[in-house]
């Protein structure tokens, strides 16, 4: 289903004055309603109840409190409302890990990964995202959005590795990253199987170690 699109209105006033630049709210003065915060995380819990195709602008302002018409003032599709969503809300956030090496940051990345593609709210939610991404080339464009913003987040990961000398100075951030979360969505989204306790610490080591067989000598 094509997005929903609404013409400019007018808002009631009771918020910030749009920046024009059409970019992700915050609520934090820096360009979007002071309610930003609460419009997200109705439209993450709508996305979660009903999909992508029950995700609806009114049903986030029914949800969130806050008047459509100030919610299309800011963003005029449910597209661009689900981007600035998935980027701006804290649901699909973990701490950014500093155990002192490459092996158990990757580790802990995984296992929060893991986490959030397992315990609800958080995995109803990726996984409608996910489905939805697909339906709509608009999100898919505000979703590179959220996946560079993470990316940018991980990088000191890789930055310390590198100056510890754990990491080649030309090794790919994207690529492992990409790799550790194939490995989650596969086996949790995909496959359904359980995740033993195990699973961080084997897919890290074959992303690191390799998994072809040493022979001595």
């Amino acid at each position: 289903m094509n997005d929903e699109q609404h013409p400019a209105e007018p808002t009631d006033g009771g918020d910030n004055s749009r920046t024009g630049t059409g970019g992700i709210a915050t609520g934090s003065g820096t360009g979007g309603p002071r309610k930003a915060q609460a419009i997200f995380d109705a439209t993450l819990d709508l996305l979660a109840d009903k999909g992508y195709e029950g995700l609806t602008i009114e049903g986030v302002a029914e949800r969130s409190g806050v008047n459509k018409t100030t919610i299309y003032r800011w963003w005029p599709s449910k597209g661009a409302l689900l981007g600035a969503a998935l980027t701006g809300a804290r649901r699909l956030d973990f701490p950014m890990p500093d155990t002192g090496s490459l092996r158990g940051d990757l580790e802990a990345l995984l296992d929060g990964m893991v986490s959030l593609l397992t315990t609800p709210p958080t995995a109803d939610i990726a996984v409608a995202a996910l489905g939805a991404v697909t339906h709509s080339a608009e999100l898919a464009e505000h979703a590179g959005t959220f996946f560079a913003g993470r990316l940018a987040r991980e990088r000191p990961v890789f930055e310390r590795a590198v100056a510890r000398g754990e990491l080649a100075a030309d090794a790919d951030p994207m690529l492992l990253m990409d790799l550790l979360a194939g490995a989650a969505w596969l086996r949790v989204v995909f496959r359904q199987v359980p995740v033993e306790p195990d699973f961080a610490r084997r897919t890290v080591a074959v992303i690191l170690d390799g998994a072809a067989s040493r022979a001595d000598g």
